[in-house]
């Protein structure tokens, strides 16, 4: 009995001693390892669109600020032409024929590569379905081989590379793949996760990316219209950045560095006037370019803007001209020069008629803001204003004449070259022509910047078309937007530093 006890108790101390062994061993075992969470930029954008197809409408140039596509060229921050899918372009002896070669890296986001082909019917797709880019129509394109073509414009155009070729109406996709209106397949650093038309965009990495490594896993664009929105959403940590940041905005960001990373560099949307030769006297004009002080109406704008010379900014070869400082006493003498005086209220008068300045202005772009500045400034030396608000310009006093002073505002510098600005304020024919400023001279310059392929005579004709109207007291240019970015501290490369709007995350973006 007693063995028989002794082996029992032997027996559950086995059971026992077992029994904690396997508990032991379920102890430790390994834990798994933490998924790593997700790099994701949330970002605000003003507008949305209703598809993602690059080709049509305004739709490329949010494809390209999603970083989903990319074109043959781009704009550099210095304004150069730089090669991005193709790696170079060569113009023919006589200027008609160009001969492009394409990046053989170059690929798209399913896999497939760029090829001659499907470039080719990239471009001539925008010339069928862009209403802006009808002219590629009649281009001819041919084939060379996979990474080689041509183009013969019928004309010589030297600006093919920034008006078109680095358009971002200009993306190139995949025409065989994807759907084009909500998910195209592209080459971009990013590719469409979810869209939302007329919403919030999101897009993930590429991970087939051609051209470096993509640092973030993804980026929401979120649909904000109002400016008071994205000051919410980025005080409460909503979103990571944004740009077009408001003055008033701008001056919560700056006050508090340790939140909010503000970046401000000169862009290319410009505010002007133009002066009515047929309503107004040489010394008037003249008066009033004496008058209007640019630099007062850019502080009152908050650093929103910066005073302007010309249309184009002080740094680019073409923005080299030069205007005479404000001088309200000269100005005062011109006005005496042509023979107005003082009436008993301080201003001035002829032959018992008030001098009286139609000013006509539109809302958009603080250019109402800069009708009631330019009210003020007026009145201080004597002339006196009449200020009439449109709801659209474009449809009364551009196109009718019915001004003294026309107040617009344009984007002056679409690609880094001048002849965009220049032909369309200076020609013959034009609306603006309806206010007297052209003449034979200035039409000449501007045929001959056309088709001058030289760059630096292009920034010569450039400097001296534009001097013209400064001197003829034709224009006044008042100033350029700044690009204004906010950003955390942390967040790089969201386009912060590129004077044009289009261009935004790309592989570097990181935060």
């Amino acid at each position: 009995m007693k063995k028989l006890l002794a082996l029992m108790m032997i027996l559950v101390l086995a059971l026992s001693l077992a029994a904690c062994g396997k508990k032991e061993e379920e102890d430790v075992t390994p834990e798994p390892e933490p998924v790593a969470e997700k790099k994701i930029l949330r970002i605000a954008e003003s507008f949305a669109y209703a598809s993602l197809d690059a080709h049509k409408d305004y739709n490329g140039w949010y494809t390209s600020i999603y970083g989903m596509t990319e074109t043959l060229f781009k704009i550099g921050n210095d304004l150069s032409v730089q090669p991005l899918l193709a790696t170079k372009a060569e113009a023919s002896e006589d200027g008609l024929t160009w001969t492009i070669t394409l990046n053989p890296k170059a690929k798209f986001s399913n896999g497939n590569a760029v090829t001659s082909d499907m470039v080719i019917r990239n471009l001539q797709r925008v010339g069928e379905v862009n209403d802006s880019y009808h002219d590629v129509s009649e281009y001819v394109f041919t084939k060379i081989d996979d990474t080689t073509f041509t183009i013969n414009t019928g004309s010589v155009y030297p600006t093919l590379l920034t008006d078109k070729l680095a358009s971002s109406a200009f993306g190139i996709m995949d025409l065989d793949a994807g759907n084009l209106d909500n998910a195209p397949v592209c080459t971009g650093p990013f590719k469409a996760k979810s869209f939302e038309p007329e919403g919030t965009v999101e897009v993930e990495k590429n991970e087939n990316y051609w051209n470096g490594t993509v640092k973030l896993d993804g980026v929401v664009f979120e649909y904000m219209s109002d400016d008071e929105s994205k000051l919410m959403a980025m005080q409460s940590g909503e979103i990571d950045g944004y740009s077009s940041v408001t003055a008033a905005a701008k001056q919560i960001y700056e006050s508090d560095p340790s939140r909010y990373k503000v970046t401000v560099i000169p862009a290319t949307r410009l505010q002007f006037y133009v002066l009515n030769k047929n309503t107004l006297s040489d010394n008037v004009r003249k008066a009033i370019n004496l008058t209007v002080d640019c630099q007062d109406i850019a502080n009152y704008l908050g650093g929103t803007t910066s005073a302007a010379v010309g249309p184009f900014g002080a740094s680019a070869p073409y923005g080299k001209v030069t205007k005479p400082a404000v001088d309200t006493a000269a100005a005062e003498a011109a006005l005496q020069a042509d023979g107005y005086t003082k009436n008993s209220d301080g201003m001035y008068e002829k032959n018992g008629k008030p001098l009286t300045i139609k000013v006509c202005y539109y809302s958009a772009r603080s250019l109402d803001t800069i009708a009631t500045i330019l009210e003020r400034q007026f009145k201080a030396v004597g002339i006196g204003v009449e200020l009439v608000g449109v709801e659209d310009a474009d449809s009364t006093y551009r196109v009718t004449g019915d001004y003294d002073l026309a107040l617009y505002c344009m984007i002056a510098d679409k690609s880094g070259d001048p002849y965009y600005c220049v032909n369309a304020l200076y020609r013959k024919g034009g609306d603006w022509g309806l206010a007297g400023f052209p003449n034979d001279e200035c039409e000449a310059l501007i045929d001959e910047l056309k088709s001058e392929t030289d760059i630096n005579r292009r920034a010569e004709l450039a400097n001296q078309i534009v001097q013209m109207t400064i001197d003829d007291n034709a224009f006044g240019y008042i100033g350029l937007f700044n690009k204004t970015t906010v950003s955390a501290p942390s967040v790089v490369n969201i386009g912060e530093n590129s004077p044009f709007d289009f261009y935004a995350v790309n592989a570097d973006t990181d935060k």
